[in-house]
């Protein structure tokens, strides 16, 4: 084997690098937010909702669930391109991840819903909580709690699937590398850095879950129970 690796070629790219890891942490905040808002209010219609919302909200996790990303990708961004509306290719690949990964979100929450014991909504109608006081502290925020390990798992997993994107024109971290590799030729060093970098992502996304499910979850902090 008389192949010279050379490293120093890719790492001379740096600035694209930096580049793309900014726009796959940017993708990846910005649809955790989103997802986790649609996820919680799907998770609710889904336990406690009417027939009609819970059939839509049914039919939407399932299809998404058992499509590929891509695939819904392609659709959003060219489908709503096609439609006459032009969009940012970021904004139409925030679109689609938060589509993806709100329905995986919504089967997360509401295995959390579900496991809230049935005793404590009795406490809070006892208590004379509203409708809207029982949802946010009785349920939401336990399920949240319980859950939250899960979602954390989740939303590591779609910061890494982010880079499915590049194949729809994104140029987040694997797109920029594309564009690297196409100009140095050096396929396994631009793979042997990206691997590094998405693992520290990794590590410091998971780092950033913890210490916000620190801040959100006291009883968590006190127990000392790991997220």
């Amino acid at each position: 084997m008389n192949y010279s690796f050379n490293f120093a070629a890719v790492l001379a790219y740096w600035p694209l690098l930096l580049e793309g890891i900014w726009v796959t942490l940017r993708l990846t905040a910005i649809t955790t937010v989103l997802g986790i808002l649609i996820g919680a209010f799907c998770a609710v219609v889904r336990t406690g909702g009417p027939k009609w919302a819970q059939v839509i909200v049914t039919a939407y996790v399932e299809f998404i669930r058992n499509t590929p990303l891509l695939i819904q990708s392609y659709f959003l961004i060219f489908g709503i391109a096609s439609m006459g509306i032009r969009l940012p290719i970021f904004v139409g690949a925030a679109i689609a991840l938060t589509v993806n990964i709100g329905a995986y979100t919504t089967e997360i929450v509401r295995a959390g819903i579900e496991s809230i014991n049935k005793g404590q909504l009795e406490a809070a109608e006892c208590l004379g909580l509203s409708k809207v006081q029982t949802y946010l502290h009785v349920i939401i925020r336990p399920a949240l709690e319980r859950v939250y390990p899960a979602l954390t798992s989740q939303y590591v997993l779609l910061m890494l699937a982010s880079s499915i994107l590049s194949a729809v024109g994104v140029e987040e971290l694997f797109g920029i590398s594309n564009r690297i590799q196409s100009e140095t030729f050096r396929n396994f060093e631009i793979f042997v850095v990206l691997g590094v970098i998405y693992l520290v992502l990794s590590v410091l996304v998971r780092g950033a879950f913890f210490l916000f499910g620190q801040l959100i979850f006291p009883r968590r902090r006190k127990l000392g129970t790991p997220l």
